[in-house]
C-alpha cells in the first residue's frame, strides 16, 4: 500500500504535466526562474521519497519517512547559507536538497555531473558506509560542509541545543573569540559559522507539544526578553498529525502568538509563492534583529507517517485524497504550467530526467558498502579507548599524548601566591577553575547561581567578577537548556563547563547527554564533536541536608553513556589535575565529559578529627592526571585491595588503619574514572592482592561495583577467580531525610566488617606459608 500511493504520486505528477488532471493551484508571483529552481528541489525529494519505498520494497534501503507534503520548506533551505546551521525534522528533503544546491552555486563550482545532495540522500537510506554523513549509521539529513549537523534523537531534543548555538554565536563575537578556523574552512569537528549567521530548527506541530519545545522556546523568550542576542529560527511544519494524534486546528498559532519576544510568521506551505515570501520575510527577520522567529508553515501529509504506517485506520480515504489535491509538489508544478514558466514538454523532461537520474544513483548507492565490523560501526563513538591498557601503553597511544600534552602546555597562570597552603576540595576545584578559565578563552562557566553567588556552595564563588557576565553567567532553571546551550555553543568552537547543581537534577535533562550529546560523534562519522566538560554536585554524606534530590547515590545513568568519559575525584589536588585532562580531552579529542563533585567532600579537611590530612596544596602548574591513571594508597600492601572512589576514599583510608592494628595490611584503589573504568589498573591490583574488596557508595544495582564484578569475573584467569571476594554498597533505595540517611548509605563499620570477614584467614594464612619459606631459606 505505502508503495502504491508512492507510485501513484508519480503518475499524478506526470498528469499533471499532461494536461490530464487539473488543480486548484495558487498563482505564481516569484521570477519564473526562480520558481523553477524551487520546483527541481521540490520534485528531487519526492523522486528521492518515492524511491526509498522502491529500495525498501528490494530490501535495499532501511528508511521510509518521507518529506511528502512537506515541501514547501524547500525556500528555507534556499534562502539560508551554509553557515546558518540547521537543525532538521525528519522531513526536511527538500530543504536538503535546496541547500545543497545553493552551497555549490555559491561555491562557485560547476553546475554539471549528478545535482547535488540526491546521491548523498540515497546513500543514506541504502545505509552505505560511504554516506558522507553517519556513514550508514542512521538515514540522517546531515553535511558539514552544507551547515547540517545530523539530528537523530528523540522528540524536541534538538531545540534547546538550537536555542544555545544562536545564543553562542552572539556570544562569542562579542568575546572576540575565533571559533571557525581560518580562511573560510571551520576548525575540526565544529559547524561553520559568521557574525550574522542564524541558527535554523525545525520541527513538526506535534513536537511543538512536548516539554523539551516548550522549554526551549521559553528559554529563547526569556533571553530575548532580557536584550540578549538569540537569532533562532524556529519552524513549525505544521501538517495537524502526531503519527495518528490530531493537532487541534488553530492551536500553533494561539499558542504561539502570545510568546514575549518572539516574532511569528505564518504561511501556507503548500503554496510556494507564500511560503517563499514568508520565509524570505522570516529569515530577514531574525537575521537583522537577532532575535528568535516563529515560522509556522502548514503543510500536508501527503503519506502515511511512514512506510509501515496504515493511516487508512484513522483517516477517512476523503481525508487523504484532499491531502493529495493539496501536494505542494503537485500544485507547483500546476502554478509553473499556469504562469507559463514551463511548457507541459519541459515539465515531462524535467519529471524524467529526475526518476532517470535518481533511479540510477539509486542503483549505485545499493551496490556500495556497508558497515562489516563491530569496530567499524564503533569507530566514530570516541577517540581510541585505552581503558584496557597499561598505563605506559595508554601513554603511548596518539589519542592519549595529544591529551596530556595539551593538559601539561603553557598557558596556565603563574602559581599563586597561596598555592602550597592546604585547600578542601572546593576551593582547589575554584581555583582550578580559574586557572582553565585565563589558559581557554573559549571556555564558558553558566548553570542556576553560578555567578554572583558563586554556586550553592560557593564552589564559583569569585569567578563571576573575575571574568566578566559574558563568560561566567546564571541560567534560568532548566537543567535541559543548561546542556542545551553547551550542546549548541560546542558546535560552534567554544568550550563549556556548564554546571548541574545537584546530581538528581540531571535526571530531568540527562537526554541531552544521551541522546544529543553521546551521539553526534557517532552519527557524523567523529566529523562533529560537543566538547564539554559537565561538572555536577552530587553524591552522599551531606550532614544537614537531606533528602534524596540533594544526595543522589547512583551513576548508572552516566556510565551506560558511549564514548562519555566520568570522573569523580576524592581530593582537591586530584580534582585540579583531573579538571585539566578532562578539559584537555574536550578541546583535543572533542570529548564529552562528566565530572562528579562529591558535596560531602567540598569543604572536608580532616582524616581522623583535627588532622588537616585530607587538604593538600595547589598542583603545580602543567601537572595533570591521565585518563585511567588511579590513585593508590599502601602500594605494597597485599594482604587485601579495596577499590572506591570519592567519599569511599577517605572512608576506606580510615578502615586501612583499623584494619592495619590488627595486623592485616591493606591497600586502597582510588578508581577516580568512573567511566570508562581503570580495567587494567583494577586487574593488576587484584592480582597483586589475596583478596579483593570493592566499596561502592552507590546504590547496589547498576553502579561501579558491579562493573568491577564483571571485570575480574570475566577476566578469564582462574586463580583471579579463586581470590576472596566481597562488594560493599549502598541500598538500593532512595536517601531520606537526616540521620536516617546513614541506614541506607555504606558505613564505615560495614567496610570494617566486610574487610574482616575477608581478609584475616587468607592474611595469616599467607604469613605462616611466608615465615615457612624463610625458616626453611635459614
Amino acid at each position: 500500500m505505502p508503495l502504491a500511493r508512492a507510485r501513484r504520486s508519480l503518475e499524478s505528477l506526470r498528469n499533471v504535466a499532461k494536461g490530464a488532471v487539473r488543480l486548484a493551484a495558487p498563482p505564481l508571483v516569484l521570477p519564473h526562474a526562480l520558481a523553477r529552481e524551487l520546483f527541481i528541489s521540490q520534485l528531487h525529494c519526492r523522486i528521492v521519497d518515492i524511491e526509498a519505498h522502491e529500495l525498501r520494497a528490494r530490501n535495499e534501503g532501511y528508511y521510509t519517512i518521507a518529506s511528502a507534503g512537506h515541501e514547501g520548506n524547500v525556500a528555507l533551505g534556499h534562502l539560508t547559507r551554509s553557515t546558518d546551521p540547521a537543525l532538521l525534522h525528519y522531513r526536511s528533503g527538500a530543504f536538503f536538497i535546496a541547500r545543497a544546491r545553493a552551497a555549490v552555486r555559491a561555491s562557485g563550482m560547476a553546475q554539471g555531473g549528478d545535482p547535488p545532495g540526491i546521491f548523498e540522500l540515497l546513500l543514506s537510506l541504502a545505509a552505505s558506509a560511504d554516506d558522507p554523513i553517519s556513514g550508514g549509521r542512521h538515514k540522517v539529513f546531515g553535511s558539514v560542509p552544507w551547515g547540517i549537523p545530523p539530528q537523530t534523537s528523540t522528540i524536541a531534543s534538538h531545540l534547546p541545543k538550537a536555542v544555545g548555538m544562536a545564543v553562542a554565536i552572539d556570544r562569542s563575537a562579542k568575546l572576540r573569540v575565533h571559533t571557525n578556523g581560518t580562511n573560510g574552512i571551520p576548525a575540526a569537528g565544529t559547524v561553520p559559522t559568521t557574525r550574522d549567521s542564524i541558527v535554523i530548527c525545525s520541527f513538526g506541530d506535534a513536537s511543538l507539544n512536548h516539554s523539551t519545545a516548550q522549554g526551549a522556546i521559553n528559554a529563547a523568550s526569556w533571553a530575548a526578553y532580557q536584550r540578549v542576542p538569540v537569532p533562532v529560527l524556529f519552524v513549525c511544519e505544521d501538517n495537524g498529525l502526531g503519527v495518528s494524534v490530531r493537532t487541534p486546528p488553530g492551536w500553533v498559532e494561539a499558542r504561539m502568538r502570545g510568546m514575549p519576544c518572539v516574532a511569528y510568521i505564518a504561511a501556507d506551505g503548500s503554496n510556494l509563492s507564500q511560503a517563499y515570501e514568508a520565509t524570505e520575510r522570516a529569515v530577514a527577520a531574525c537575521r537583522k534583529t537577532r532575535a528568535p522567529v516563529f515560522l509556522h508553515l502548514r503543510c500536508e501529509r501527503v503519506w502515511g507517517h511512514a512506510g509501515s504506517d496504515a493511516d487508512a485506520e484513522y483517516r477517512a480515504a476523503t481525508e487523504v485524497a484532499a491531502a493529495e489535491q493539496r501536494d505542494p509538489v503537485l500544485l507547483t508544478a500546476q502554478s509553473l504550467l499556469e504562469a507559463g514558466a514551463m511548457t507541459s514538454v519541459e515539465l515531462l523532461a524535467t519529471i524524467d530526467n529526475a526518476v532517470s537520474t535518481t533511479t540510477a544513483l539509486s542503483r549505485k548507492a545499493s551496490l556500495r558498502p556497508k558497515l562489516r565490523t563491530r569496530e567499524a560501526v564503533m569507530d566514530a563513538i570516541a577517540p581510541p579507548s585505552a581503558h584496557g591498557a597499561s598505563a605506559e601503553a595508554r601513554a603511548e597511544t596518539r589519542a592519549e599524548t595529544r591529551v596530556l600534552d595539551e593538559a601539561r602546555r603553557a598557558g596556565y597562570a603563574a602559581a599563586p601566591a597561596d598555592a602550597n597552603k592546604p585547600k578542601a576540595l572546593a576551593h582547589a576545584i575554584r581555583m582550578g577553575l580559574a586557572d582553565l578559565m585565563r589558559k581557554y578563552p573559549e571556555m564558558l562557566m553558566f548553570g542556576e547561581d553560578v555567578a554572583e553567588k558563586g554556586g550553592v556552595y560557593g564552589v564559583t564563588v569569585g569567578l563571576w567578577k573575575t571574568f566578566g557576565a559574558g563568560r561566567v553567567f546564571n541560567t534560568l532553571l532548566d537543567e535541559q537548556t543548561i546542556l542545551g546551550f553547551a550542546l549548541g555553543a560546542s558546535q560552534i568552537g567554544l568550550l563549556p563547563v556548564p554546571e548541574i547543581q545537584f546530581l538528581a537534577y540531571l535526571h530531568n535533562a540527562e537526554d541531552q547527554l544521551r541522546g544529543e550529546a553521546a551521539t553526534l560523534s557517532f552519527f557524523s562519522r567523529g566529523q562533529l564533536k560537543n566538547p564539554m566538560v559537565v561538572r555536577i554536585a552530587g553524591l552522599g554524606y551531606q550532614k544537614g541536608f537531606g533528602g534524596h534530590f540533594h544526595n543522589d547515590d547512583s551513576l548508572a545513568v552516566l556510565r551506560d553513556l558511549p564514548g562519555v568519559l566520568v570522573a569523580a575525584p576524592s581530593r582537591g589536588d586530584d580534582a585540579v589535575m583531573m579538571l585539566r585532562t578532562l578539559l584537555a580531552a574536550a578541546k583535543i579529542d572533542g570529548r564529552v565529559c562528566v565530572f562528579v563533585e562529591p558535596i560531602a567532600l567540598y569543604h572536608t579537611r580532616d582524616l581522623f578529627s583535627g588532622d588537616g590530612a585530607w587538604s593538600f596544596p595547589f598542583p603545580e602548574q602543567g601537572r595533570a592526571i591521565a585518563v585511567g591513571e588511579v590513585g593508590v594508597y599502601g602500594e605494597g600492601a597485599r594482604d587485601l585491595v579495596m577499590f572506591t572512589y570519592a567519599n569511599g576514599v577517605p572512608m576506606c583510608l580510615r578502615v586501612a588503619r583499623a584494619l592495619e592494628e590488627k595486623g592485616i595490611h591493606a591497600r586502597v584503589i582510588d578508581l577516580r574514572w568512573i567511566a570508562p573504568l581503570p580495567e587494567d589498573a583494577i586487574l593488576r591490583h587484584a592480582y597483586e592482592a589475596r583478596a579483593v574488596l570493592v566499596v561502592d557508595e552507590c546504590r547496589r544495582s547498576g553502579n561501579v561495583s558491579e562493573g568491577i564484578s564483571a571485570l575480574l569475573l570475566g577476566a578469564g584467569d582462574a586463580e583471579l577467580r579463586a581470590k576472596p571476594f566481597a562488594r560493599v554498597t549502598s541500598a538500593d533505595s532512595f536517601i531520606p531525610l537526616a540521620e536516617a540517611a546513614n541506614l541506607v548509605l555504606v558505613q564505615e563499620a560495614e567496610i570494617l566488617e566486610a574487610a574482616q570477614r575477608l581478609a584475616p584467614k587468607e592474611a595469616r594464612a599467607a604469613r605462616q606459608r611466608d615465615e615457612t619459606d624463610a625458616e626453611q631459606l635459614r
